[in-house]
This record gives C-alpha cells, structure tokens and sequence, in this order.
C-alpha cells in the first residue's frame, strides 16, 4: 500500500487549504515589491519562523523562474521551485510555485499565488491569495500549516522593510 492509498482520496479536496492574507505593511510598495522580487532580500525573510534561505534564485519577470531551498530547524530542506506568471511592477506579482518533489520529479504540491501591493499614504497594503491548483493527500499535513507559514513569513517580510529602511542594506 502507498502513503497514496492510505488516506481516503475521495474525501481529500486540497481547495479547501486556498489562503487569503491581507497585510499592511509600514513601508512603501516600491520597498514591499522589491522584497518579494530580488532573491538577495527574499533570502532574508522567506520561510515560517526558525526556517532559513541557504538558496534562492529568482528571474522575477513573466516566464521567468525561481527556486528557493528554505532549511528548517531541524535541517531539512524543502526546495520550492516555480515561474513568474505575472510581474506588474510595484503592483502585482502571480506566480505557481511547486514544492514537495518525489524521486521521479513529480511534484506533490502546486500553488498559484497572487500578490497585490496598494500604496495608502506611504505604507503598503499587501494580499496575498494562495490557491491550490493540485496536491496529493501526502501533503495534507503540509497543506494544513500553510496559513500558518504564510503568516509567520510575512511577519518575516515586514521586519525585514522594517530594518532595510531605502531597500538597501
């Protein structure tokens, strides 16, 4: 039996996992923008709380592609690999991402997320929308933290335009 055929698949909907975030963050959309865009400064954020970014790469246009290795706690490495979709500079970003690869490159997990950036007054209001376009029940578990992840990461991103003041550091 695979970890496939144990869980009922009849009964596994992966979009009830979809997120929606909305975040204002203290800094200009331009500052939020290049913090998603630039692999340099998604390293220093990315990733829920205690994980790191020992890799990222990044050609942040559309078609373009990217891959992070976020390192957690413990060590592991989870690669998160994808393409841009969509790049509306300092506006909007869509991109699929795919995570969770086997030993045959199949993905378990593919996500389309859209980002939107809106300047009020200076600051930024971020939402973020993670819509999940295909998973295998043997990332459910994965797929139940992932709010919580997005979370701690923007909490992350918004320490990070915090402390890099211009965008540079």
């Amino acid at each position: 039996m695979t970890d496939h055929e144990a869980i009922d698949e009849e009964e596994f909907d992966p979009t009830e996992y979809d997120v929606t975030i909305h975040r204002t963050f203290d800094a200009p959309r331009e500052r939020v923008f290049e913090a998603w865009t630039d692999p340099e400064r998604v390293s220093q954020w990315w990733g829920p709380e205690g994980f790191t970014v020992p890799h990222c790469e990044m050609d942040a246009r559309p078609g373009g592609g990217f891959r992070i290795d976020m390192r957690a706690p413990d060590g592991t490495v989870y690669s998160n690999a994808g393409e841009f979709n969509e790049v509306v500079e300092p506006e909007r970003l869509v991109v699929t991402s795919r995570a969770f690869e086997d030993e045959d490159g199949n993905f378990g997990l593919e996500v389309r997320q859209t980002v939107t950036f809106v300047d009020r007054d200076g600051k930024t209001e971020l939402t973020l929308r993670a819509e999940v376009v295909t998973a295998t029940p043997d990332v459910a578990e994965a797929l139940e933290g992932m709010e919580t992840g997005w979370n701690q990461s923007l909490d992350k991103l918004a320490e990070f335009v915090d402390r890099s003041g211009d965008g540079s550091e």
